[in-house]
């Protein structure tokens, strides 16, 4: 039957957590234990990621899937996930904190961002649970389609609403270019990690209600759904053909931390490295050199004004292109200036010109502008965070032409995060080109993540990927995702790379999140199909 909240309004915080589980437990003492169990199971997924690939720690999708199941109101299963997606996040995202503590005058916002930024994104998880309380625990065995569609779409809405912060999907628990890793061609990131959620979450069945045969069927449906990912997937890998284009391209890392590029006197040897690097004789002439995000602390409109712009003209032969990222400013209509963190492509045609500008589209909130920027202004929070001026946003991601190289779509840092932007507008490019400025954020785990993360978009497009960091990692990915040359975090240096020619377009390139979309309609149609006397109510949960 139906199970109802009946509890009267000033018992209501009292059940926050309430479960008719360890029923001989005081009710604080088992408030407390479901919370810690909750709590683990965000710490097991967080850490079943790379770059600790834990793989055990996927067991906590079941167990949060268990704990909601037993939840006695929606309030109990909203927290229940809240505190399960803090414990995820935490992990997931403490190394933001990192990046307040490059300025001096910003290191008292580090441990509000390192604990703020999870207490949000944990809402996502806080209202896949709560909705699943309401609609889907306490059915038959087919719960668990219901389970894993909401988490699944909750995840989705992630990456979307706000702008939307994708970082560490559930998809991306297996590291890019790995077998299992491959399903996301088909299906993109967010279908992956709705299979990986729903062939993990089939043991939560064994402690709930329904018959042993179906549920140990059930089981067994799950272990065959995870090793067809890695099945299928090894047999995609199976068939890569990776061949190689004359294109040579020079990925260049000078190691230069965020806070002593900033350092007046250390400009001159900033851009000393960065040219040096790039003319360095040490291996292939390039056909193109790639430069990070945000290279120089100028603006293109300082640098290619003042001795920087010689500078990097003597570095390049004729022939040769320069891609690299640099802030510009553009006079606005109302006289005001407007910023844009920018890839600029430079062309040495017997002197250094301008071939190509791509405005980033997708910016980083309180790191890029404020999000109600005129409320922040007014009040003054915006001489708090240090944001003295917003950037503005260009257009929607699309291809630029590369002298010397095949058209490539750029993605600048945050940016490849993202599922789907890369464009075919005008053709298919044929690389993606990611330039980062990771050293934000130190030798913590979130470079290597926001390596895997990047790198799941070659796998979506087929398309290879140049990867450009300021401190690592710099990287070659192959258009199966798979890491070859790299440039590990404090190496300083170049890397020669020959590009690699794209693999066949993607069913994901082609549509997009149209099947994760259908299948998670297609989940909720067959988990909630049944009347409500296939419920079963929580009191008799054990």
């Amino acid at each position: 039957m139906s199970q109802t909240d009946d509890s009267p309004p000033n018992e209501a915080d009292a059940d926050a957590l309430s479960v008719p589980a360890f029923p001989r437990l005081p009710e604080r003492v088992r408030r407390a234990v479901v919370g810690v169990l909750a709590l683990t199971a965000g710490l097991g997924t967080a850490v079943a990621h790379p770059p600790w690939s834990i793989w055990v720690g996927l067991l906590g999708y079941p167990l949060l899937m268990a704990l909601t199941d037993r939840a006695t109101s929606v309030r109990s299963g909203f927290w229940i996930g809240w505190i399960a997606g803090f414990g995820y996040f935490l992990v997931s995202c403490w190394w933001v904190a990192e990046a307040f503590l490059v300025n001096p005058a910003q290191a008292w916002m580090a441990p509000f961002a390192g604990s703020l930024l999870p207490a949000g994104l944990a809402l996502f998880w806080g209202g896949a649970t709560a909705v699943y309380q309401r609609y889907g625990a306490g059915r038959g065995v087919e719960r668990v389609f219901v389970f894993a569609a909401l988490f699944g779409l909750f995840e989705w809405l992630r990456g979307h609403i706000l702008t939307g912060l994708p970082w560490n999907p559930a998809g991306a628990t297996w590291a890019a270019g790995s077998a299992p890793s491959q399903i996301a061609a088909y299906v993109g990131v967010y279908g992956l990690g709705l299979l990986t959620v729903l062939g993990v979450c089939a043991p939560a069945l064994l402690a709930g209600p329904g018959r042993w045969k179906v549920k140990a069927g059930y089981l067994a449906a799950g272990t065959v759904l995870i090793t067809g990912l890695f099945i299928s997937g090894a047999a995609r890998l199976s068939g890569a053909d990776l061949r190689l284009t004359p294109t040579t391209v020079r990925i260049v890392q000078p190691d230069v931390d965020q806070q002593a590029k900033w350092e007046p006197d250390q400009f001159e040897a900033v851009v000393r490295r960065y040219v040096n690097l790039s003319a360095s004789q040490s291996g292939a002439r390039p056909d193109v050199v790639i430069w990070p995000e945000g290279a120089l602390p100028v603006t293109a409109n300082d640098a290619f004004s003042s001795w920087v712009g010689p500078s990097i003209d003597r570095a390049l032969e004729p022939g040769q292109t320069l891609v690299a990222g640099f802030s510009r400013a553009e006079a606005g209509r109302d006289g005001e200036p407007s910023y844009f963190n920018s890839l600029f492509v430079l062309h040495d045609s017997g002197q250094l010109r301008i071939a190509a500008i791509y405005d980033k589209y997708r910016l980083v909130p309180f790191g890029e502008f404020l999000p109600l920027g005129g409320v922040m202004s007014a009040t003054g929070i915006r001489s708090l965070v240090h944001v003295p001026a917003d950037f503005s946003a260009g257009p929607r991601p699309r291809p630029v032409d590369i002298p010397g190289a095949p058209r490539a779509q750029p993605l600048i840092c945050y940016e490849s995060l993202y599922p789907g932007f890369t464009s075919s507008e005008g053709g298919r490019p044929g690389w993606i080109i990611n330039i980062s400025n990771d050293a934000w954020f130190g030798r913590t785990s979130g470079p290597r993540q926001h390596l895997n993360l990047a790198a799941y978009r070659a796998i979506e497009t087929g398309l290879p990927m140049v990867r450009a960091t300021p401190t690592g990692i710099s990287a070659l990915v192959d258009p199966w995702g798979r890491v070859g040359p790299r440039l590990e975090p404090g190496e300083s240096g170049v890397l020669d790379v020959r590009l690699p020619e794209p693999a066949a377009p993607t069913l994901y390139a082609k549509i997009g999140d149209l099947p994760f979309l259908i299948f998670v309609v297609l989940l909720l149609i067959s988990g909630l199909r049944f009347n409500s006397e296939t419920r079963i109510s929580k009191s008799q949960g054990a």
